[in-house]
């Protein structure tokens, strides 16, 4: 019998191993000095971990299958919520060694976070089926659309420093493992956050000039 590569491949993965790539590409434009090309990776990693829990729920999965996209979902948010905007905070702030032990602390943030949800969902889904209602500690995901916040009033002059970034990822890692219960948006909570995330991609345009695309 043919043996197939470890893993899973059908569709219901495919929005998580795609979120992935985007934050790996956006580590390597932030290597290069490319902010606004990594920001916009950050906030395309966003949108496709908004849709793979909706596109995996349309399949019957097996319990292994289940479990593996709890394991993938999470090692994906590492990168693109932890690693990404980490290492992002630090080139930007010219690679000062203060910013780089914060951002270090964010990533580490994000990582007990990330543990930690995984042991209670895995735990909550043993006890129903029932979809998740909430979430316990601010999602790693919210970076996604606060940072490109930051970066914009940065930008535009509005915060004159860089030390806007590092303020902004010791407040986010607090939050991340803060033990507040946080209702999980519906479909217009979505929508809200697809529509400030577009806003925020024409103010990127729009203040940084079309030759930086």
């Amino acid at each position: 019998m043919k043996k197939k590569p470890i893993g899973f491949y059908d569709y219901t993965v495919i929005l998580t191993y795609l979120g992935m790539l985007f934050a790996f590409f956006g580590i390597l434009c932030v290597l290069h000095g490319q902010y606004w090309e990594s920001v916009c990776c950050l906030m395309a990693a966003g949108v496709c971990d908004m849709f793979d829990g909706m596109v995996a729920s349309t399949k019957m999965r097996t319990d292994m299958e289940k479990r593996f996209g709890i394991q993938i979902d999470s090692l994906s948010d590492l990168v693109s919520f932890g690693v990404l905007p980490g290492l992002f905070v630090y080139m930007i702030s010219e690679e000062n060694t203060y910013v780089g032990m914060i951002a270090a602390l964010f990533v580490l943030c994000a990582l007990i976070r990330l543990a930690y949800f995984n042991v209670l969902e895995e735990e909550r889904q043993k006890q129903t089926t029932e979809k998740r209602k909430g979430y316990l500690g601010v999602p790693v995901t919210t970076v996604a659309v606060t940072l490109p916040a930051v970066y914009l009033m940065y930008d535009y002059r509005i915060c004159r420093s860089t030390i806007c970034f590092p303020i902004h990822l010791l407040i986010m890692g607090a939050g991340y493992l803060a033990p507040v219960e946080i209702k999980k948006p519906g479909a217009v909570g979505k929508i809200g956050i697809i529509l400030l995330g577009i806003l925020e991609m024409i103010a990127l345009l729009l203040f940084m000039g079309w030759d930086a695309v």
